[in-house]
């Protein structure tokens, strides 16, 4: 089983930037064996995707924050990162980290793809 756990989310101003970081654990979970990916939900939609990254560190973004977000992973600090960049009130939802055993090429932005999720951290962009 693996835990996946949050942090980094809050209120900023638009324009701002945020570094969302998801560490995972388990007992026999090995984090380079996963692709990890970013969801975010914001009140009344639903899931959305926003960013992945496969065991080899291909990444994949959604159209609204291409060219804004970045995601990274440590493998030996079992966490990935969101780098969020030019912060926007549309970008104001729920963020969850989630993770998909063996995950590679072609990354997949369908959410019910990923296995294990966190808890999501809250990210407010105000205007």
């Amino acid at each position: 089983q693996v835990q996946l756990g949050e942090s980094g989310g809050g209120l900023v101003q638009a324009g701002d930037s945020l570094r969302l970081s998801c560490t995972a654990s388990g007992r026999t979970f090995i984090f380079s064996s996963y692709a990890m990916a970013w969801f975010r939900q914001a009140p009344g939609k639903e899931r959305e995707f926003v960013a992945a990254i496969d065991r080899s560190g291909g990444v994949k973004f959604s159209e609204s924050v291409k060219g804004r977000f970045t995601i990274s992973r440590v493998n030996a600090k079992n966490t990935v990162y969101l780098q969020m960049n030019r912060l926007k009130s549309e970008d104001t939802a729920v963020y969850y980290c989630a993770a998909l055993f063996g995950g590679g090429q072609p990354i997949t932005v369908v959410a019910e793809s990923y296995t294990d999720w966190g808890q999501g951290t809250q990210v407010t962009v105000a205007s």
